[in-house]
């Protein structure tokens, strides 16, 4: 038992305890579980709008922070980023929503996910919207980092329902197209963990990408991808009405395309499968993205050379966006050795 003095002690460690907790913690339980005054944003012809005004921003990317937020020991490095992001100014932040069968997946197998590392993803959210960073969240890869494209057709084949061995067949084949669309499914109705607001609902996330990069090089026509853009936006937008979506791509012109030989960093750039103008015209496409990589794209590698191409790589888009697509254009990678 506890005479006057130890009582009074006791009372003020516990206080002193609490007072710790919550100055350490406290912003989580208030903001992860509270909704804010974040509105959707939507768009208005050329123009991003927030609450009927225009939303102009600043971003970057951190693809891995998904990933990084799985082990408790790394998660901190997930609120630092955001934090100096938006102690820089930056808004928007682009990062992957997906990892599939490979280390630290998110989706196992088809239909099979890993809660762990769903709840990452939760806590990528809502630490977001706690530092007021809109994300744009893309749900699979082109290239094989993170499972990709590769791990889809990989999951079709030893199951005996693949149609093909090759990585485009993942465009086509209608198992394949099946086990994303459950993917898509199963991401856009997560209910937060932290925040108790499903992904579809939460206008912390600006937008949904598509793909990261895609290209088909076994048809250089790009019909069997616009075909694959066509529906796979077509099931997003009937699950979800309230955010943006964009396809997720790096910017060239096809092969019907009339800037495909003055525009395009080189001739094999026609011949990927893609088209900027007609890919990014679909009318359940709200704006189009673009990638700028001149030094990796070009086998001149000579600065004032990639310089002069940036300038008219960007101005070309630009001017698709006012004139052709009446819609936004944005530039969500760049990169230069």
């Amino acid at each position: 038992m506890l005479g006057g003095n130890g009582r009074l002690y006791a009372i003020i460690g516990f206080a002193s305890c609490l007072v710790f907790i919550y100055m350490s913690f406290g912003d989580l339980w208030i903001n992860f579980h509270g909704r804010t005054n974040l509105s959707f944003v939507k768009r208005n012809g050329t123009q991003f709008i927030v609450d009927g005004r225009p939303f102009y921003f600043n971003g970057w990317n951190s693809y891995w922070m998904m990933d990084q937020c799985v082990e408790e020991s790394s998660r901190p490095r997930i609120r630092e980023m955001l934090q100096t992001g938006a102690k820089m100014g930056l808004t928007v932040c682009r990062t992957w929503a997906f990892n599939d069968g490979t280390y630290n997946a998110l989706q196992i197998s088809p239909g099979k996910f890993d809660e762990r590392v769903f709840r990452a993803l939760d806590y990528v959210i809502a630490e977001a919207r706690q530092q007021g960073i809109r994300l744009i969240l893309s749900l699979v890869n082109n290239l094989q980092a993170y499972g990709g494209k590769t791990q889809y057709v990989k999951w079709a084949w030893e199951e005996g329902v693949a149609l093909s061995s090759s990585n485009d067949s993942f465009f086509y084949d209608p198992a394949i197209r099946h086990y994303f669309k459950n993917y898509v499914k199963r991401v856009l109705t997560r209910k937060n963990t932290f925040t108790g607001i499903e992904y579809r609902d939460d206008p912390t996330i600006f937008a949904w990408e598509l793909i990261n990069e895609p290209r088909c090089l076994t048809d250089p026509s790009g019909d069997t991808l616009q075909d694959w853009i066509e529906e796979m936006s077509m099931f997003v937008k009937s699950i979800d009405r309230n955010h943006l979506l964009t396809v997720g791509l790096e910017g060239f012109y096809g092969p019907k395309n009339s800037k495909r030989l003055s525009f395009n960093p080189e001739f094999w750039a026609a011949d990927v499968g893609s088209d900027f103008t007609r890919n990014s015209m679909i009318s359940t496409i709200d704006f189009a993205s673009v990638h700028i990589y001149p030094d990796h794209w070009s086998h001149i590698q000579n600065f004032e050379y990639n310089l002069r191409f940036v300038s008219k790589w960007m101005i070309s888009h630009i001017e698709d966006g006012d004139k052709d697509l009446k819609k936004p254009v944005m530039f969500t990678e760049f990169g230069l050795s």
